[in-house]
């Protein structure tokens, strides 16, 4: 399974950017996965942003919630992350990934991750 994300850049504070994450691999559907994002800023810990469980169920770290919306396009196996309302906080490098659960996604995200996608906020 290859990930590759993009939609990053600079934006404004309170500005918006969305990002995409295509998802390739023989016999990949991503409805089956559970598929999140998740960022690390410099000098700081990698954190999980949201989750999209195979069920559809959503999940959101606090520092995001009401500003940014996981989706999911599954006829295009691609994931998406509407970002609003901007902070500098939110600066990173912004990865996406996929798992069979969601356990197995938070315990070893980084090893199944794309190439990342920056974010930069001013």
């Amino acid at each position: 399974v290859q990930l590759v994300e993009s939609g990053g850049g600079s934006a404004q504070a309170g500005g918006s950017l969305t990002l995409s994450c295509v998802v390739s691999g023989y016999g990949f559907k991503s409805r089956s996965y559970c598929m999140g994002w998740f960022r690390q800023a410099p000098g700081k810990e990698r954190e999980g942003v949201a989750r999209i469980t195979s069920e559809g169920t959503l999940w959101y770290a606090d520092s995001v919630k009401g500003r940014f919306t996981i989706s999911r396009d599954n006829a295009k196996n691609t994931l998406y992350l509407q970002m609003d309302s901007l902070t500098p906080e939110d600066t990173g490098m912004y990865y996406c990934a996929a798992d069979s659960a969601c356990w197995l996604l938070l315990t070893r995200w980084y090893l199944r991750r794309g190439p990342g996608t920056q974010v930069t906020v001013s």
